[in-house]
């Protein structure tokens, strides 16, 4: 089934790309879930107005990219959440927690989509993120979780 991709998708492809993947895919997950919409002749002109927002809001090149990785791994990010006894949360950080505390300790304005956790943080201490800044260029980024 082909599909226009509305939000960036680990593995598949970015906002304004028409893919082509198994209806299932498309049926039960994508599309219900607003990560995509089904490619019509009419939808090439939604297509257009992906890519252009897609445009702005991207890093255009490598040294921009460069530039932002500096800045990220030059930030401190303290977290405070809630935890109980030997150091377990409450539940866990998300993406959207991290980009907040990014912003927060002065770092520049990080998109949620963009942090990659390699598992959920449920524990106290230190853990490092990756935020994918470009295709070629990730940030490796120190999240120190604290009680608070």
């Amino acid at each position: 089934m082909k599909i226009i991709l509305t939000h960036e998708v680990s593995g598949l492809g970015a906002a304004g790309d028409v893919v082509d993947v198994k209806d299932g895919y498309a049926r039960n997950y994508l599309v219900p879930r607003g990560f995509a919409i089904r490619w019509t002749k009419g939808g090439e002109k939604d297509v257009a107005q992906i890519r252009r927002g897609r445009k702005i809001r991207e890093i255009a090149t490598i040294e921009q990219a460069n530039e932002v990785k500096a800045q990220l791994e030059g930030v401190k990010v303290r977290l405070a959440t809630r935890s109980g006894e030997a150091g377990r949360l409450f539940g866990s950080v998300t993406p959207a927690d991290i980009a907040s505390a990014i912003k927060d300790a002065g770092g520049p304005d990080v998109d949620k989509r963009r942090i990659e956790l390699g598992s959920p943080i449920k524990t106290l201490g230190s853990h490092q993120v990756s935020v994918r800044l470009h295709a070629d260029v990730a940030a490796k980024v120190g999240v120190e979780v604290v009680a608070g």
